[in-house]
């Protein structure tokens, strides 16, 4: 099976034109009964070694930190963060196998963090805010670093969630009253993550490049920032027939942002806050015993066929957009 990992390296290493690579996966999208660009394609596993090494990765990461951090929290983190990477040269960047490097990468940033608030001694509770911003923004610069060695998708996602980490635990050391607006301030960075992913894909429309699975990623992180504030701001979706109602019509607006990007990320997020105010609603109108079954009855059969149906209510969705606005997103 041949990804687009290798026709990129063939590419870099002459062994195929760009010409003849574009080609060639132009071909291949027209044989597919489905278009790329609406599928979402996540490549995560080509065989049971992702797995098998995922597992052992982690078994090994995970008893590493915890031997060294026995010692020193400082040496749990650093080490965590040293084997992570050592283990990407092989696993990453020779192997090129998809699930490793996504738990890698995640316990290298992992890694460095953990180490960061060994450092500046998060123990301080005067200091905390600031130690917490130095190792989130030291968390995002490793990314940064990961990123220009190995490429691994998830990593700018990672690294922007760190940045924005960083960013409002500073915010709150340096002005203490933000603490009341902490989840507005998450909805903001969830925005702004959103945005960023949208920039990413807009340089892949026909999502054929790593640039889309960046977007994947980046829409992935940006989904419950931006979920979990507006749907607190209603009570979680549930408790009054006012707030459950507010919920479902909130989620409505995002199944239409999601159908406009063509991402499902939104979807997925709020899903748990969506079948809570739909089994308050059912049970407001009197039926308490069999609430939560009709609920994901109802809930599940509106997915499915909005999955059935998702190009054709894509088309519907775009045609009321203006031009200008449909020329940057995916077309359906």
């Amino acid at each position: 099976m041949y990804t687009d990992d290798d026709l990129d390296a063939a590419v870099g290493e002459g062994i195929l034109s760009r010409d003849a690579a574009t080609a060639f996966r132009a071909f291949v999208a027209r044989r597919q009964s489905s278009h790329d660009a609406d599928e979402e394609s996540v490549r995560l596993v080509t065989s049971f070694n992702d797995i098998f090494v995922t597992i052992a990765a982690v078994l090994l990461l995970s008893a590493l930190g915890w031997l060294a951090g026995k010692i020193s929290p400082i040496l749990g983190g650093a080490s965590v963060a040293v084997a992570a990477w050592a283990f990407a040269e092989y696993f990453t960047r020779l192997r090129r196998m998809a699930l490793p490097s996504l738990a890698l990468l995640l316990a290298f940033v992992y890694g460095v963090f953990s180490a960061g608030l060994g450092v500046v001694g998060v123990d301080d509770f005067a200091r905390g805010g600031y130690g917490v911003a130095a190792s989130a923004a030291a968390a995002a610069l490793a990314a940064w670093g990961h990123w220009r060695r190995f490429m691994v998708p998830i990593t700018i996602a990672a690294g922007a969630a760190a940045g924005a980490g960083a960013l409002l635990a500073l915010g709150l050391a340096l002005v203490p009253a933000l603490r009341d607006f902490f989840l507005p301030l998450v909805f903001v960075a969830g925005l702004a993550l959103f945005a960023l992913a949208l920039w990413w894909d807009a340089g892949d429309l026909a999502r054929k490049t790593r640039r889309s699975d960046v977007a994947f990623w980046l829409h992935l992180a940006a989904a419950p920032m931006i979920v979990h504030p507006v749907f607190s701001a209603l009570g979680g979706g549930g408790g009054t027939v006012a707030g459950a109602a507010g919920a479902v019509a909130v989620y409505l607006v995002l199944a239409v942002v999601a159908l406009a990007v063509d991402r499902r990320a939104l979807l997925v997020s709020a899903l748990a806050y969506v079948l809570y105010a739909a089994t308050t609603l059912f049970e407001a109108a009197g039926s308490s015993a069999e609430a939560f079954a009709l609920t994901a009855l109802v809930v599940g059969s509106l997915l499915l066929s909005l999955s059935a149906f998702w190009h054709h209510v894509r088309r519907m969705v775009l045609a009321l957009l203006p031009a200008t606005l449909r020329q940057r997103l995916p077309a359906a």
